[in-house]
C-alpha cells in the first residue's frame, strides 16, 4: 500500500493548486500578483506537506508514529481534502472546469519549463535524499524495534522519508496533476524483478517510473489524435488489472 495517495500527500496537493486556479483572480489574488507563475506549483508543494505533516503530528504520541494510524488517519483527510476541493470545483466557471477536469485526470500538457524549473530544486533534493535513506529503510523492513537496536533512528529516518515524499509528489502534482497507479504498481513490479534491497529499488522505481509515464503520454497523444487522452485514463486502464494480478498472484488465488 506503498502510495502517496494514502498519506494524503496527492490530496493535499491538488488541494493547493485547485485553490489558486480557482480563487487566483478572486480572494488568492494578491498571492498570485505576488508569486506570479510560482503561486501554483508553490501551492501544490505546500499543500501536500501540509496535509502530510498534519497526519503525521496525528499519528506521533509519545515520540512514536503509528504507521497503522497514519495511513487511517490518511483516508479521512484524503476525502477531506477532497471534499473541498469538490467545492472549490463547484464554485469554478466553464473555462475552468474543463482545466479542473483534464489536470486532475493527468497531463503533460502544462509541463512547461518555467514551472518544471520552480519545482526541480525539490525533487532533486528528494531524489539526492535516496542513498541516505536506503540502509535505514531496508533496517526497518525488519520490524521498528529491530532497526532501533541496529541503530536506526528511526524516528528520524521516518519523518524524513516522509517529507521528502510529500514535498515530491507535491512537486509531481503541480506540473502534471493527479496521476494514479504509477506509484503503487512501478514499485511491486521492481520488487519481483530485483529483490526488495532499497539501495536498488528506489533509484530503479524512479527511473521505472518516469519511462512508464512517458509511454503513457506517447499512448494519450497518439491513440484518439488529435485530441488528448488525460494520462490517468491510460494509467488506470493498465494499471489497476496489473496491480489485482500482482495482489491476486501473492495471496496465491492465480499461479500466473
Amino acid at each position: 500500500l506503498a502510495d502517496p495517495g494514502l498519506i494524503g500527500g496527492s490530496a493535499g496537493s491538488s488541494l493547493g493548486a485547485v485553490a489558486i486556479i480557482v480563487l487566483g483572480t478572486t480572494w488568492l489574488a494578491p498571492v498570485t500578483l505576488a508569486l506570479g507563475t510560482l503561486a501554483l506549483p508553490l501551492a501544490a508543494v505546500f499543500g501536500g506537506l501540509a496535509v502530510t505533516l498534519l497526519l503525521y503530528a496525528i499519528a506521533t504520541r509519545q515520540g512514536r508514529t503509528s504507521v497503522a494510524t497514519m495511513l487511517l488517519a490518511g483516508i479521512a483527510i484524503s476525502a477531506l481534502a477532497m471534499a473541498l476541493t469538490g467545492v472549490l470545483i463547484f464554485m469554478a466557471d466553464d473555462r475552468q472546469l474543463r482545466d479542473l477536469t483534464f489536470w486532475q485526470l493527468g497531463s503533460l500538457a502544462g509541463a512547461t519549463w518555467p514551472k518544471i524549473g520552480t519545482v526541480a530544486p525539490v525533487i532533486i533534493l528528494a531524489l539526492a535524499a535516496m542513498p541516505f535513506l536506503s540502509r535505514g529503510l531496508n533496517a526497518l523492513a525488519l520490524g521498528e524495534a529491530t532497526a532501533g537496536h541496529l541503530g536506526i533512528p528511526v524516528q528520524r529516518l521516518k519523518y524524513t522519508a516522509i517529507v521528502s515524499v510529500s514535498a515530491a509528489v507535491g512537486a509531481s502534482v503541480a506540473v502534471s496533476g493527479g496521476i494514479g497507479f504509477i506509484g503503487i504498481v512501478v514499485p511491486h513490479v521492481l520488487r519481483l524483478a530485483i529483490g526488495p534491497d532499497n539501495r536498488y529499488l528506489l533509484p530503479a522505481s524512479a527511473l521505472l517510473g518516469a519511462s512508464l509515464l512517458l509511454i503513457a503520454d506517447a499512448v494519450a497523444r497518439t491513440i484518439v489524435a488529435p485530441a488528448e487522452l488525460p494520462i490517468g485514463i491510460v494509467t488506470a486502464v493498465a494499471g489497476a488489472p496489473f496491480f489485482l494480478w500482482i495482489l491476486l498472484r501473492k495471496r496465491g488465488v492465480i499461479d500466473l
